[in-house]
């Protein structure tokens, strides 16, 4: 089981409520922090001090107050801790519950673990501690389920450069243009209005728009 673990948490009741869960796992060491700066600086010190931290628990959002920080969220504190600690075990404990910026959180910037602040988040905190001790990658259940629902169209780098030019107001006419000056390869504008269509269609969309609502809802632009 992991012996040393730092919190990011600028909520002290949360913080609080974390520290007692994991201190029922049986963690030796458990450091916490409210701003990702001081986090980003405690894990240097460990490394340099050879006693490094064996995981690290997140939220994703931060209130900024008095006390100015170069680093202002879990995802930027994330991808600082990488570049110094590559290994280094990663659960976010948020409350953002969007599959497309959970997906872009494994696949992108390697964490291990996402519980999601809700009911039965103590347990699921504990569940997740068991399985990426055991070598897994863990998700509740909850989140599951919404990713899986997410999953029913699989948006392609295309796609949501063309749904996100819809959302700047660009013309449907246009986005050809648009995707070539942004070195897009594109079939021109049949394309567009083919990738267009599916999605809608896959979404039982009618309008552009309910597309780009969907597409900003669920934190694909």
């Amino acid at each position: 089981m992991f012996r040393k673990v730092l919190i990011a948490e600028d909520h002290e009741s949360t913080n609080v409520s974390v520290q007692r869960t994991i201190s029922d796992l049986g963690v030796e060491i458990a450091k916490y922090v409210y701003y990702c700066d001081d986090a980003l600086a405690w894990i240097s010190r460990a490394l340099r001090d050879g006693d490094a931290f064996d995981l690290l628990i997140p939220d994703l959002s931060f209130e900024e107050d008095f006390n100015k920080q170069r680093i202002a969220g879990g995802i930027e504190l994330i991808q600082a801790v990488k570049v110094i600690q590559p290994n280094l075990k990663v659960i976010v404990f948020s409350g953002e519950d969007r599959p497309a910026i959970i997906d872009r959180l494994f696949n992108e910037y390697g964490i291990d673990g996402y519980v999601r602040k809700a009911r039965r988040d103590a347990q699921h905190l504990k569940e997740a501690f068991i399985a990426i001790d055991q070598g897994h990658t863990y998700v509740s259940f909850d989140i599951k389920q919404s990713l899986k629902q997410s999953h029913t169209y699989e948006f392609s780098n295309i796609d949501i450069q063309i749904v996100k030019l819809l959302s700047e107001g660009v013309l449907q006419k246009e986005i050809p243009n648009h995707l070539k000056q942004r070195n897009i390869n594109s079939s021109g504008l049949s394309s567009v209005e083919k990738r267009l269509n599916m999605m809608r269609e896959v979404l039982a969309f009618n309008k552009n728009e309910q597309l780009v609502a969907y597409c900003k809802d669920k934190g694909f632009i």
